[in-house]
């Protein structure tokens, strides 16, 4: 059974940065897509990022990820990390990994997901 864990929400500035994790467990890792999607408050959860199976050489933004937000996996740690810099007050919300087959890259539909970390921006 697979699991997700993520880590890393806190309060922050505008203008700051933020890394958060996306721990994995259950088997072949690197056989999963995997995502963030979030949740601003009083809004409906949106995409945000993508890295593909395997080296995860496939990548794929949202628009107001583009040039500010960064996905990287470590296959050997069963980990996702999105490094999100230049954060705005906008940025706040619950963040949510999600993983799933080679498929979801595509039709970001996902098999599991995680409980979510919660990301506030002050001004």
């Amino acid at each position: 059974q697979v699991q997700l864990v993520e880590s890393g929400g806190d309060m922050v500035q505008a203008g700051g940065s933020l890394r958060l994790s996306c721990a994995f467990s259950g088997r072949a890792f690197n056989q999963y897509v995997v995502a963030w999607y979030r949740q601003p408050p009083g809004k409906e959860r949106e995409f945000v990022i993508i890295i593909g199976e395997g080296t995860g050489s496939s990548k794929s933004y949202a628009k107001f990820a583009i040039d500010r937000f960064t996905i990287s996996r470590d296959n050997t740690k069963n980990t996702v990390t999105l490094q999100m810099n230049k954060l705005e007050v906008e940025d706040t919300a619950v963040y949510y990994c999600a993983a799933g087959g080679e498929r979801s890259y595509d039709n970001r539909q996902f098999d599991y997901w995680g409980q979510g970390t919660q990301v506030t921006v002050s001004s």
